[in-house]
């Protein structure tokens, strides 16, 4: 079964649709969006729904929505993150349950690919936080790479962002990065969560384990596409 996830608490009015048909949801918690409530009132969500949960961190810029790169020293980086994770971490089991992963946010994340220095901060501080928490990482990125016998992650693939050659995200302000299409995104997860492969922008072909295939709650009809996904594919 493909096991979806997907960035809740982010403002979007549809969490409470889309929560019962993901197997993990990934709460901002206070870096690009979110405070304590927002934390809270997702958390009894997807406890109600027993579904995974997951902090979201990212740098801390509401205003940019954590995806643009913010120019600020590694240990300044970190604590945020740290104080993040925290924040919904203390929430989870306040409620009597356990955090089960952690994954990255916007600019962060797609850092994550290529940059060593920030994998071994991200990878050294779940250990801290958890050494059993899950981190969920880019394909054929450093930090999937260097997480290695570390710590334990999740392959994640996009249903709804373009891919270039190299597996990284297609820029958002790119034409063809954000996909809309129901019926092109399932054929898309498809081949991700079915045959091991990946296709991209440019309509190549790559072999791929994923282990789990993310909607965006922001992506224009992620309802609609989720909807669909999940009927068409249990």
């Amino acid at each position: 079964m493909i096991k979806f996830n997907c960035d809740l608490a982010e403002g979007s009015k549809y969490d409470e649709r889309l929560m019962p048909l993901i197997s993990y949801c990934n709460v901002a918690c206070g870096g690009h969006f979110g405070n304590k409530q927002t934390v809270l009132e997702a958390v009894q969500l997807a406890i109600k729904n027993n579904v995974n949960i997951g902090a979201h961190p990212s740098y801390p810029d509401v205003e940019n929505f954590g995806r643009k790169k913010m120019d600020m020293s590694l240990k300044d980086l970190r604590k945020s993150l740290k104080t993040q994770i925290l924040l919904i971490k203390d929430t989870v089991e306040r409620l009597g349950e356990k955090l089960h992963h952690i994954k990255p946010h916007g600019a962060l994340y797609n850092e994550l690919k290529y940059d060593k220095e920030k994998s071994l901060m991200m990878i050294d501080l779940v250990k801290e936080i958890d050494d059993k928490l899950v981190l969920f990482v880019p394909p054929k990125s450093v930090i999937e790479e260097e997480a290695k016998n570390k710590i334990k992650t999740l392959i994640e693939g996009f249903a709804d962002r373009a891919y270039e050659e190299d597996l990284g995200l297609v820029s958002r302000g790119k034409t063809g990065a954000v996909l809309h299409d129901k019926n092109q995104i399932l054929e898309k997860v498809k081949l991700m969560g079915l045959e091991d492969k990946i296709i991209t922008l440019k309509g190549v072909i790559l072999n791929q384990k994923i282990d789990t295939i993310c909607i965006h709650s922001d992506t224009e009809n992620s309802v609609e596409i989720l909807e669909y996904l999940y009927n068409s594919l249990h």
